[in-house]
């Protein structure tokens, strides 16, 4: 099928049912110059177009820096919890090796009573100092998290208000 196939012969057909459906529908000597209003809109339009889209792909940068920025804070503040956490049990976990070395050396019942309720008020006390401790932190890490998107938005703000 493509043995015979003659582009010369091809394009000739092209060229005459072109000159065949110009002569057709009256199209020959139709002047075919765009007009300079239409040029002018669409350029125009062309310009406005290429501006709103170097504004949106800005504004898709700035967008994807300040989740960069948050998903960063919100790991090193993950990992400074986690630290904070191992931290506390470790604390804890000496305490009872402590405790469990009192007891051992306790020379009566009385006395390992007495260490177990002095051990339960100093651990008492630790665990709200902890628990404050774990609070301050929460919060420190949810503000480094939260604050690169604060200032996205107002700037986002800032510069809306500037536009208007």
């Amino acid at each position: 099928m493509t043995a015979n196939f003659n582009p010369q012969a091809a394009a000739e057909q092209a060229r005459a049912a072109y000159r065949n459906m110009t002569a057709q529908f009256g199209l020959a000597g139709l002047d075919t110059a765009i007009p300079e209003g239409v040029r002018s809109v669409a350029e125009k339009s062309v310009a406005q177009t290429r501006e709103a889209f170097n504004r949106s792909k800005d504004a898709l940068d700035a967008s994807v820096t300040t989740f960069e920025r948050t998903f960063d804070a919100a790991g090193q503040g993950a990992l400074a919890f986690n630290r904070k956490v191992i931290d506390i049990a470790q604390r804890n976990l000496l305490s009872v090796f402590d405790l469990a070395k009192s007891v051992a050396g306790a020379k009566n019942l009385g006395e390992i009573v007495e260490l177990q309720t002095a051990y339960w008020q100093t651990q008492f006390n630790a665990l709200t100092a902890q628990v404050e401790e774990v609070r301050a932190l929460s919060t420190k890490v949810t503000s480094a998290a939260v604050e690169p998107i604060k200032a996205h938005v107002t700037n986002g703000m800032e510069d809306l208000r500037k536009a208007n």
